[in-house]
């Protein structure tokens, strides 16, 4: 299986890149794993609805440009379904029962996704009802998926 994690923005602090790299480490054990950092777009703090819906329109564009045909489209977005441990690894068990090799998890910029993005999208997911930076969610879904594949090859990971 392949993953691929398309997130708006760069991690800018040492210690979530080494949490990045831990996971991926353990994660290659049971599958290939991409990460895909796009540019977020340069806006003013305060952004009218117009200005707003632009930017997530660029930034949405520019994931838009990274996915293929190919891909099963997880949005992380906190509009989305939540889902506990098992049932994530219960949903990605099912998308390799049929046929789907490639999923595509997308963390947007701090302004959310754009509405093209979430239509693409096989599968709108929401972690919480709060709201996380992307640094420090890219961390935690690392964590959830490794998690997820622990758990659907039987072995033991911390509850």
């Amino acid at each position: 299986m392949k993953l691929r994690i398309i997130c708006v923005g760069r991690l800018k602090e040492k210690f979530y890149t080494d949490a990045v790299n831990e996971f991926r480490k353990r994660l290659s054990r049971f599958c290939e794993l991409e990460i895909a950092e796009l540019a977020d777009e340069k806006a003013p703090e305060k952004l009218s609805d117009a200005e707003l819906e632009g930017v997530k329109l660029a930034e949405g564009r520019r994931i838009l440009a990274k996915l293929t045909d190919a891909d099963t489209v997880i949005a992380l977005d906190i509009a989305g379904k939540q889902l506990s441990s098992p049932e994530l690894a219960g949903q990605i068990s099912a998308y390799m029962l049929e046929g789907k090799s490639r999923l595509a998890f997308i963390i947007g910029g701090s302004n959310g996704l754009s509405h093209e993005v979430l239509a693409r999208a096989d599968l709108r997911l929401s972690f919480s009802k709060m709201t996380f930076s992307h640094q420090i969610f890219r961390v935690m879904l690392l964590e959830q998926l490794y998690r997820a594949f622990k758990i659907m090859n039987g072995e033991p990971y911390h509850k």
